[in-house]
């Protein structure tokens, strides 16, 4: 059990038969009332941030979490085959449990799968990818004074804007926490 007293930024807590990871805290004492704990809690399940006030001294339940990292080997169907890195077991998720990280999705690359009670429960990817640029328009010369920018398709499937200058069959590293493009990779 631990106390509103121990929070953390990324602690993770288990409230009202859910989990929660800490996005931040603030200990308030209001002069002569009884101090409390603001807190903004996400949920690890559905990704929903919730704002929530607890009493000081207010105890939580530990969730029983563990984090792997496990490296994507390939896709069948809907299925997605990982591999954890240390024991080289094999595990398979759905898209639905994935998420939208399936659009950062690349073969070989090293994740993390958290677990609650040894169900996977979500997938953290890496912070930038780098992927190869499949499809786009062609940029015009004098086109780039704007700042515009163009679709291009990746090759996961999925589609980020990209400056006009970018042309296909270039790589390009993607920012996989807003799916925005950062730079050509050379």
């Amino acid at each position: 059990m631990i106390s509103t007293t121990d929070f953390r930024n990324n602690m993770k807590i288990e409230y009202e038969g859910d989990l929660y990871v800490i996005v931040e805290f603030q200990h308030v004492n209001p002069g002569n009332l009884r101090s409390f704990t603001r807190t903004k809690l996400k949920s690890l399940k559905t990704g929903q941030v919730i704002e929530k006030t607890f009493r000081t001294g207010e105890k939580f339940e530990i969730p029983d979490v563990e984090e792997k990292q496990m490296q994507f080997l390939y896709k069948s169907g809907n299925e997605y085959y990982f591999m954890d890195t240390e024991t080289y077991e094999q595990l398979s998720l759905t898209g639905e449990q994935i998420g939208d990280s399936i659009n950062f999705l690349k073969e070989n690359i090293i994740i993390t799968i958290l677990f609650h009670n040894n169900i996977p429960i979500g997938i953290t990817l890496p912070i930038f990818v780098e992927m190869k640029v499949i499809k786009t328009e062609p940029g015009y010369r004098g086109d780039t004074a704007t700042g515009a920018s163009k679709p291009a398709t990746i090759e996961s499937g999925a589609v980020v804007y990209v400056p006009l200058f970018v042309s296909e069959g270039e790589i390009i590293k993607i920012d996989t926490r807003t799916g925005e493009y950062v730079e050509r990779v050379k």
